[in-house]
């Protein structure tokens, strides 16, 4: 239990039905969609949808998914892949030859297939109980009459200001200026194309006026995208990937996600003595920001499009995580295991939604940097992400960008398992971070004790490619320790990620909501 005396945020307690998410809006219309009689997945893409509209810098209907599903009754955990491909005009030799050494970033290059509408309207006829046109109205409402920004949401919006261009200037700002907390902000464009797609389903985004808006304007500007393109995206069901850690099993998405690397960097993490460490200490941060290092190498090396992935049984054996672990100094830093190639960034949202029935669902959704690309269409507004600055333009890499490729992505939900039983879908959202954050919240769990709330309020640090980031959560001796054993020590300007559970205890589940966020768990 929490210390009452100090600030603090307590778990939601209920026995129907909990959504966590990363906005209140979200998970309230998702509590209204259970009692209604939807189930956790009708639930997951109504409060999904409506996140683009409340978060439209961290994800939208032109962006990607994944998700894992527990259903009713059954303890088997079903993968999703919604991750759209590059277009097949996109070519890594002509980049190369135009002079770039890595994926242009915010580019018409990094646009890729927008896959979460196919995603939602798959998994919607294949486990949900309501129709597409009532787990939409929620967000058409919110689209049309607009919802107040909130603060976190400002804060982020501000700072992502300057990528806009074009239309999505038009579209995603007031004024030409970035809205403040409590300013309204609507999108009746993307309100249009909802309709059509609760009406037609995924023909409605995919096909006629929306996808004319779509690759004309992409083509517009620059890009290789066409009809065919987006006519060929399509989600598909995959195996998760599994690894064990002191009695629990962590689930995750198999590539083209990167889940493997939380369960490698897990696998280097036993051979240490965490329960010896103090949890927000200098030696424990330390050796998660080591076996960081290592493990981000391997996700670099290895994961890409799942038809390219290479050597993933390597990256999940423990033999692979028992010589990575041998590397690692107690008491020195050592430099980056490998230039990070690849472009990481950390927007996104995340829900998991359980219903009486215990169907689970840990559903990530994102359009990669803040506002994707900085592009948008011209008549709807659609943002379009920009997940090909995920490929590499290294020659002959697994990940080298090519056309009708997926991405190496970051976004992973995730599930925990203990004998034989989901126990708690959960996400941390922040990019890179993602892999760090799993591994970080299930230590806290299992090494320390701490529930699920306390999980995820506790500091948090990282090892990325701009230094040894480490939340004002730690003391200032913690920093000043990790500077002397080599850590180049930032404090972020913002905090690293936000996370969401909930537990399934007996007959009770339990929802817990990270504060970083201005979001909240709601049960009923």
């Amino acid at each position: 239990m929490r210390d009452l005396h100090l600030p603090g945020r307590s778990a939601v307690y209920a026995q129907n039905g909990v959504c966590a998410t990363s906005h209140p809006l979200a998970a309230q219309v998702a509590i209204e969609v259970l009692k209604s009689g939807g189930n956790a997945a009708d639930a997951a893409i109504a409060g999904a949808v409506l996140l683009g509209i409340a978060e439209p810098q961290m994800t939208g209907i032109g962006g990607d998914c994944f998700v894992l599903v527990k259903p009713a009754g059954s303890e088997a955990v079903v993968a999703l892949n919604g991750s759209g491909r590059a277009p097949k005009g996109l070519d890594a030799e002509a980049l190369r030859a135009a002079g770039h050494a890595a994926m242009p970033i915010r580019s018409i290059e990094a646009v890729t297939m927008p896959g979460a509408i196919d995603a939602f309207c798959r998994l919607n006829a294949d486990y949900g109980l309501k129709s597409l046109a009532d787990i939409l109205a929620p967000a058409i409402h919110y689209a049309e009459e607009g919802i107040p920004v909130a603060t976190r949401v400002a804060f982020d919006w501000a700072d992502d200001l300057p990528c806009l261009k074009g239309a999505a200037r038009d579209f995603y700002t007031v004024n030409g200026k970035a809205p403040t907390t409590g300013q309204i902000f609507r999108a009746p464009g993307q309100a249009e194309v909802l309709r059509r797609i609760a009406q037609h389903g995924r023909a409605g985004f995919y096909e006629g006026e929306v996808a004319d808006d779509m690759i004309t304007s992409l083509r517009a500007l620059g890009g290789t995208h066409t009809h065919a393109d987006l006519a060929a995206t399509a989600s598909d069901y995959t195996t998760p990937v599994t690894g064990p850690y002191q009695g629990i099993d962590l689930v995750e998405h198999p590539p083209n996600g990167q889940g493997a690397t939380a369960i490698l960097l897990l696998n280097i993490l036993k051979h240490f003595d965490l329960t010896a460490m103090d949890p927000f200490g200098t030696q424990r941060a330390h050796i998660e920001a080591e076996a960081t290092k290592l493990a981000y190498d391997a996700r670099n090396r290895f994961i890409a499009d799942p038809d390219h992935t290479t050597r993933l049984d390597q990256m999940l054996s423990a033999d692979t995580a028992a010589k990575l672990a041998a590397l690692i100094d107690p008491k020195r830093a050592m430099p980056a295991a490998a230039p990070l190639t690849e472009a990481v960034h950390r927007d996104t949202i995340y829900i998991t939604v359980v219903d009486r029935d215990r169907m689970a669902v840990s559903l990530i959704y994102s359009i990669f940097w803040g506002f994707g690309s900085g592009l948008a269409s011209s008549k709807f507004g659609i943002t379009f992400q920009n997940r090909g600055a995920g490929f590499t333009l290294a020659k002959g890499h697994p990940n080298e960008a090519a056309g009708g490729k997926r991405p190496m992505h970051t976004i992973i939900p995730g599930m925990l398992r203990k004998n034989g039983r989901v126990i708690m879908p959960f996400g941390v959202m922040g990019g890179a971070y993602q892999p760090t954050g799993h591994a970080r919240f299930v230590t806290n769990l299992t090494d320390y004790g701490l529930d699920p709330q306390t999980a995820i309020d506790a500091p948090r640090s990282f090892s990325s490619a701009d230094g040894m980031e480490v939340e004002r959560g730690y003391s200032d001796t913690v920093r000043s320790d990790l500077a002397a054993m080599g850590h180049k020590v930032i404090i972020p300007e913002t905090p690293l990620g936000g996370a969401q559970a909930i537990l399934l205890d007996g007959d009770i589940l339990i929802g817990a909501s990270d504060p970083r966020k201005d979001g909240c768990a709601l049960g009923y």
